[in-house]
């Protein structure tokens, strides 16, 4: 190949952009990694002082919906699944099937702030947030749980929005032919995003709705 066969190489001509799809995934699994390192930090506090206030934490967890809990469980376990499904499809060229489980996913990720607006809602119906009479006068231990009940999981509610946000923007990629079986680690990483999401939620299910 002569010099100026590789120059239009190198520079992008022909219609061939300078992609790095291997640095975009090794950066999402750094970002990643700092996220799990923000979160376990408040798992390690969380296990201190469940062991400090084990008794209070079983009674404050009576307070929580476990029936709700289970539902946005089984939501955001689904919309993995529809998240994988895009992405297989879209790397085999089924554009229409990629946009139905974007969609979907989407639209579980809605229903899962929904479900969580409603409980947090009955929550402070009741005097339990930060700040209220009602909880100042609770244990110790209750005052703590509901504390870390609200920061991690508006936490975990943010990273949800972040997620939802993200999705939607690549399916207005996909519709755009942005993302497409030849150009999808935007869309990967999108996923990887989502897989996290889920996997936090995993953690934070059992540690306060399923402890009483």
């Amino acid at each position: 190949m002569s010099q100026s066969d590789q120059a239009i190489t190198a520079s992008g001509d022909h219609g061939h952009e300078h992609r790095d799809d291997i640095g975009s995934k090794m950066g999402m699994w750094l970002f990643l990694f700092t996220e799990l390192l923000l979160f376990g930090g408040m798992f390690l506090a969380y296990g201190y002082y469940r062991y400090l206030y084990s008794d209070e934490f079983h009674f404050a967890a009576t307070e929580l919906s476990t029936s709700i809990g289970t539902l946005n469980t089984v939501i955001l376990l689904t919309s993995s699944l529809t998240v994988a499904l895009a992405i297989a499809a879209i790397q085999k060229g089924k554009k229409n099937f990629a946009i139905f489980n974007l969609v979907v996913t989407i639209g579980f990720a809605l229903a899962f702030m929904v479900n969580k607006y409603f409980e947090w809602a009955a929550k402070m119906h009741h005097g339990i947030y930060p700040g209220a009479d009602e909880l100042l006068a609770k244990s110790n231990g209750e005052i703590i749980f509901f504390g870390l009940y609200y920061v991690m999981t508006g936490l975990h509610g943010l990273h949800v929005v972040i997620g939802l946000v993200l999705l939607a923007v690549m399916l207005v990629f996909v519709i755009q032919d942005k993302i497409t079986k030849d150009k999808y680690v935007a869309l990967e990483n999108s996923g990887l995003y989502w897989h996290l999401v889920d996997l936090i939620w995993i953690f934070l299910f059992p540690l306060f709705y399923l402890i009483q």
